[in-house]
């Protein structure tokens, strides 16, 4: 992991999911990019629309950005990390995807206000869009966690053929930071399975992987939402994690707005892979 994207408003809780990507830089010995959008009106940006006496409006935001930049790269926790500080005339969504793939980062790492759904930055539709079509890991950081070590990191699937690369993918970050993985499946009234059946489900999804075998759980609830959140806290787990088909929308297991639900009403940080 060699380039972590951090995109920041300068909130609290921008600058608690920065502290874990320092965390996780220094781990890898990575580069940190640092991403403030300036959602300006078209006007100050936009040559045909605007005027050239808007443009030195346009540059005292990027000039005000840049000091706030300065003053949060001197922070303690960032002390020997290479940070690349970066300003972009973007919508949130289309500038963190662009950042992403321009500088080769391998994760993104954003803060959220939790269950109160996301504020700040991430304003409407931009963090479902980010989430679901991010082609790297996205990382969801509600509270501040001075010791990110995860002991116990539930992934939660419907064990579906189209999950198979997910499984890989989220088994080699579970390696990568050194975790113990547990694999969830959720039953529910809707799509009822006997335990006899989802458990040969599971033994089939993870035949490639037979150290899976016995971090393999069924959990019964009213909804997969719950039924992971419920277990999570049973479990005692440090980070959940979940896949996401994109722009096709959640598929099978993770119907609706399952991902973004999950992410806004868990207590505990969240990693999502795109299927």
């Amino acid at each position: 992991m060699k380039n972590i994207l951090v995109p920041t408003d300068f909130s609290d809780q921008a600058e608690k999911a920065l502290k874990v990507a320092a965390q996780l830089a220094r781990k890898f010995d990575s580069e940190i990019y640092l991403l403030h959008m300036l959602e300006l009106p078209m006007m100050l940006i936009d040559p045909v629309h605007g005027s050239s006496q808007n443009v030195p409006e346009a540059l005292f935001f990027m000039k005000l950005a840049h000091q706030r930049f300065s003053r949060l790269k001197m922070a303690d926790y960032l002390e020997g990390i290479k940070v690349h500080e970066t300003v972009q005339f973007h919508r949130a969504f289309e500038g963190i995807i662009e950042i992403s793939q321009e500088n080769n980062c391998e994760m993104i790492v954003m803060g959220s206000h939790g269950a109160s759904g996301y504020q700040e930055m991430f304003i409407g539709s931009n963090t479902e869009k980010v989430v679901r079509n991010s082609e790297i890991p996205v990382l969801v950081i509600k509270n501040e966690i001075p010791d990110f070590r995860i002991e116990n990191f539930v992934f939660a699937t419907d064990a579906t053929s189209d999950q198979k690369d997910l499984l890989s993918r989220a088994m080699k970050f579970a390696q990568a930071i050194d975790t113990q993985m547990h694999l969830l499946f959720v039953n529910t009234p809707n799509d009822f399975l006997s335990t006899a059946e989802a458990t040969k489900r599971m033994l089939k999804f993870t035949e490639e992987y037979p150290e899976l075998e016995t971090n393999i759980h069924i959990y019964n609830d009213i909804s997969v939402e719950k039924g992971i959140l419920n277990f999570a806290r049973k479990r005692g787990a440090d980070l959940l994690g979940i896949g996401t088909h994109g722009r096709k929308g959640l598929a099978h297991f993770f119907n609706g707005s399952i991902s973004e639900d999950l992410v806004n009403h868990a207590n505990r940080p969240v990693v999502t892979f795109r299927i």
